[in-house]
């Protein structure tokens, strides 16, 4: 299959399920009225950051997927994945605050994990995950801040 495909399906993939999640998952009522931390950021940032990440990580899925298969890599990308989509129902559609703190800690290590090992066999997708990687630990900041506020 041409690589261009490979980039596209996966990016469209991950974008478009991370638009399902989030349109089944929208925070309401329940997550309005939790007390939040000072930092805590205006929820029209959370739609364009994450799409603009995960173009990103879409990205990097197909380089590991068509170069690195068979390598750690690619398992800390299906980890990550899986780990990512389950935390907003978590989170938002079950309130399960304390669990989702629990899932978004997996997810940092895991993020972290895929750009050690794949810094010296695709620096590119490496690097892409760096911004996933501080997102990720700021959003990790917050779910502990609203666990412990609340």
């Amino acid at each position: 299959m041409n690589r261009t495909v490979v980039h596209i399906i996966f990016v469209v993939a991950v974008l478009g399920s991370g638009l399902l999640i989030g349109i089944n998952n929208i925070p309401g009522e329940w997550y309005q009225s939790l007390v939040k931390p000072s930092f805590n950021p205006p929820n029209w940032i959370f739609a364009p950051v994450w799409s603009i990440l995960y173009v990103m990580i879409g990205i990097a899925g197909a380089r590991t997927f068509l170069d690195h298969r068979q390598t750690p890599a690619w398992w800390f990308w299906i980890g990550q994945m899986i780990l990512n989509f389950l935390w907003s129902p978590l989170f938002f559609g079950m309130q399960q605050v304390g669990m989702a703190l629990i899932v978004i800690l997996a997810l940092l290590v895991a993020v972290i994990g895929f750009i050690v090992v794949s810094r010296r066999q695709d620096h590119l997708s490496s690097v892409l995950f760096v911004p996933y990687a501080a997102w990720v630990g700021f959003a990790t900041l917050l779910n502990a801040s609203i666990f412990l506020m609340n």
